[in-house]
């Protein structure tokens, strides 16, 4: 596409930052290891869904909008804090159950006391990502680098450029899934590990709601 430049070192710059472990890939290893590569493929396909928003929200210049306001910045940015926060809580404190034959891991994440479903486990990657505003704001400086100035189309080429970036991490969160799923399965004590592995990633997640819910809006 004519309005897209340098797309070999978009392609490579996209997958060396979804790489970097961040609490989307901390969401997905967990589910994995607690319900296998069905959990935290669900997981990682919600993430992605969280960013599609983000593309969308972008590409119509609502994200902009957002950034520029500090009311509406500081809303969102609140609200996802508190969610953030409420999945670290339910980490550290919802009842665990790890069920198995000895080689993998049962679905058996919870919810007040019941199996949550790879629906649940989607929703929640969602939201963890659509409420994220740091993501909205990390779309808006990052792509608009590969659009070529003056593009007759700069939306249509941010939505192309927002797929290929989220196709990309896609494929390395279900490489995430697949990873830990597997060291589930072959190592026991992964799974005799899991209860801490939880719980650290509660109180890592309930210190990013605190981290974000702190952090200065863009427009001060």
């Amino acid at each position: 596409m004519q309005e897209v430049q340098h797309l070999p070192l978009f392609i490579a710059s996209g997958l060396a930052l979804n790489l970097t472990p961040g609490p989307d890939v901390m969401f997905i290893v967990t589910q994995s290891l607690r319900g296998g590569f069905r959990s935290g493929s669900a997981a990682a396909l919600g993430i992605s869904a969280g960013c599609l928003v983000h593309v969308a929200a972008a590409a119509l210049g609502v994200s902009a909008l957002v950034a520029a306001s500090a009311t509406a910045f500081g809303l969102l940015k609140w609200v996802g804090a508190a969610y953030l926060a409420w999945m670290g809580w339910r980490m550290l404190f919802a009842p665990k159950n790890i069920a198995g034959d000895g080689n993998v891991l049962a679905n058996a994440s919870q919810i007040d006391g019941q199996s949550e479903r790879s629906f649940s486990v989607f929703r929640r990657g969602f939201l963890t990502n659509a409420l994220n505003p740091k993501v909205a704001l990390f779309f808006l400086a990052f792509v608009p680098q590969f659009i070529v100035p003056g593009a007759s189309s700069p939306a249509l080429a941010f939505g192309l450029l927002g797929m290929v970036f989220i196709g990309g991490g896609l494929g390395v969160c279900l490489g995430y899934a697949w990873l830990a799923a597997l060291a589930a399965a072959r190592f026991s004590a992964v799974q005799q590990a899991m209860g801490w592995v939880e719980r650290t990633a509660g109180a890592l997640f309930i210190a990013l709601g605190i981290r974000l819910a702190f952090s200065d809006n863009p427009s001060t």
